[in-house]
């Protein structure tokens, strides 16, 4: 399938692009601003992380959380989270998210500027994957890139999954899946999914907190 090579080429450039991935919150202020949204959200109890990276958010979220797990696909993404967010309260995990099932429910699970790397046909299974890891009276949290950041980055047209190119400093290039979410559109998705979200804009991103579908609610998503 499509999707898989293109996943394959994503994680090779998370690996090979690791020691370069926080100059973008030097470059962009925005970014840096983004990271106190944490204060207003609600991460509670036991947080699962997805797509850790280089722990920017992972030692936020252990500032308010019982404690955090979190996992990446990348060994040099967890290398650097390791060091940055070294804490008893925090567990690395490395693994493919795609193919890695939490081991246990957790109270939130959060992940930042992951969901646009999922491609669109694997979303239903993502947000039941989600479901499955939240214990009772859990949210999923997330942060991402809105439409408005496409402009920023170089996309690839006419492709069946939505790609974008991204070069390192020693010239080599990598495909990424790079979907880039509408509020409204992601909160009519996830309402059809059973979900309840409030998806809100926050400077060309967006914030979202979701509570997962009843079982019944799940049973018919599945049908």
């Amino acid at each position: 399938m499509e999707d898989d090579a293109l996943l394959t080429e994503q994680m090779a450039y998370y690996d090979d692009g690791a020691v370069e991935y926080d100059r973008q919150y030097t470059e962009y202020e925005q970014l840096r601003k983004l990271l106190t949204v944490v204060d207003d959200l609600p991460i509670t109890g036991d947080v699962l992380e997805l797509a850790c990276g280089t722990g920017r958010w992972t030692a936020l979220l252990a500032a308010r959380a019982h404690s955090v797990t979190a996992v990446d696909a990348s060994a040099e993404m967890v290398a650097i989270a390791r060091a940055r967010a070294a804490s008893p309260k925090v567990r690395f995990v490395r693994a493919d998210l795609f193919e890695w099932e939490p081991p246990r429910r957790y109270d939130t699970v959060f992940f930042a500027f992951w969901l646009s790397h999922v491609p669109p046909a694997r979303l239903p299974d993502f947000w039941r994957t989600l479901a499955a890891a939240l214990a009772p009276g859990g949210r999923a949290i997330f942060v991402d890139d809105g439409p408005s950041v496409a402009a920023q980055e170089e996309v690839l047209a006419d492709r069946t999954v939505p790609v974008a190119m991204r070069r390192l400093d020693d010239g080599s290039q990598y495909r990424i899946v790079k979907v880039f979410h509408d509020p409204r559109t992601l909160t009519e998705d996830l309402t059809s999914l059973g979900w309840s979200a409030r998806v809100r804009p926050v400077a060309g991103h967006f914030v979202g907190v979701a509570e997962p579908p009843s079982n019944g609610a799940q049973a018919v998503a599945r049908s």
